[in-house]
């Protein structure tokens, strides 16, 4: 299943949308907490979904001779959308996090280096957690449920929920990491003691 398709065909019916602008939502908008997509895969799937009569366009010209394709989406887009919309979904497999990776085999590491890989996570994740609670200051109340800010508001929620407990969670793992590191420094004093 192309997911994209979906992605795409969402933001189009929020609004009429060019490629760029549907490229800047994946890029800089709220959508980027959850979803990514690069140029080169958005506009083979805007082709792709104007072939399957999902989408459609007009050409506008801005300025003497620059030319954009303004996507709609289409009674049929609308339809296939609110399909895929009341789908139940299944659980996803677990998504791949490196860093997680990394610290899964942390004991093979000197702590000091686990505890700078730590440190220096801790302080994205605290820089990542501050932009979106800075983000969600715009929303002086909760929108209103058919409003596209409802959906915009949830999932903002979500990542700020989800920051949240990476940046509990690594604290967690430097005070443990702290923790482990004196208690095998004593043993090493204590059988130096005894041989």
């Amino acid at each position: 299943m192309r997911t994209l398709r979906y992605a795409i065909l969402g933001l189009v019916d929020r609004k009429p949308a060019t490629g760029y602008d549907i490229a800047r939502e994946f890029k800089e908008k709220e959508l980027s907490n959850f979803w990514s997509a690069r140029h080169s895969q958005i506009y083979p799937e805007l082709r792709k979904l104007t072939e399957e009569g999902l989408l459609e366009y007009e050409v506008e010209i801005s300025g003497e001779i620059q030319e954009k394709k303004v996507y709609r989406i289409t009674r049929r887009g609308k339809r296939e959308f609110l399909a895929w919309l009341l789908r139940d979904e299944v659980m996803q497999p677990t998504f791949k996090d490196r860093f997680r990776l990394r610290m899964y085999f942390v004991s093979r590491m000197p702590s000091a280096d686990a505890a700078a890989l730590l440190k220096s996570q801790l302080v994205q994740r605290k820089r990542k957690l501050d932009f979106l609670l800075e983000s969600q200051e715009k929303y002086q109340e909760l929108p209103e449920y058919s409003s596209d800010q409802f959906g915009d508001y949830l999932v903002l929620r979500g990542a700020i929920l989800r920051e949240q407990a990476y940046v509990d969670w690594l604290e967690e793992s430097l005070r443990l990491v702290g923790k482990s590191s004196q208690s095998s420094v004593m043993e090493q004093k204590e059988n130096a003691l005894v041989h």
